[in-house]
């Protein structure tokens, strides 16, 4: 499909919201058929999400350590987890102590999915992402562990507003890239 029926469909899609103020844009080059284009996510006239550029204002993770060191990052640790680390050890262990184990174990989980995910990112091709993204359900999009298909179903007019409000917990797990543009859509809802 082309470049300009592919931004044509993903635009068509956006919520009444966001029209005019989201763009997508891409980079070619004639001479050189054998390089890739550059494509990336403008709001308001600034670009945001560049796939292969981490200059952008939406923070990117360079290790796993920097991601568990982050104070933004909130991990909701449940009861059943806690259960597990104090089955698995030996010997009494103080409430909090299993509390911070719990989180430890977790973040560890998550930091290295979000750095799967960004380095996902990065290799990907964003028109095959797209097409994929158009021809797959919007649930299977706003679930799957992708940042790029989290990102274009949050700006999906598809998704309304109850369950724009309904995801706050769940995207707290996500990428910065993705909470990015997720508050985005909840301040236009």
């Amino acid at each position: 499909m082309s470049w300009s029926k592919l931004k044509q469909q993903l635009e068509s899609f956006l919520s009444p919201a966001l029209v005019g103020r989201v763009e997508y844009r891409a980079t070619s080059y004639s001479y050189s058929p054998d390089k890739s284009g550059n494509c990336y996510i403008t709001v308001d006239k600034k670009n945001v999400l560049n796939m292969s550029d981490t200059t952008t204002p939406i923070r990117w993770y360079q290790s796993e350590q920097e991601i568990k060191s982050d104070p933004e990052i909130m991990i909701p640790v449940s009861d059943e987890e806690i259960e597990a680390i104090r089955k698995d050890s030996k010997g009494p262990i103080p409430e909090d102590r299993l509390q911070v184990m719990a989180r430890s174990r977790k973040i560890s989980v998550h930091a290295k999915e979000l750095l799967l995910a960004q380095t996902a990112l990065s290799k990907s091709n964003f028109t095959v992402a797209a097409t994929t993204y158009l021809s797959t359900s919007i649930e299977d999009n706003l679930e799957s562990k992708d940042i790029l298909f989290n990102i274009l179903a949050l700006m999906d007019r598809r998704v309304g507003k109850k369950r724009i409000l309904n995801m706050s917990e769940q995207v707290k797990l996500k990428h910065p890239a993705v909470q990015y543009f997720y508050e985005l859509r909840r301040r236009t809802v």
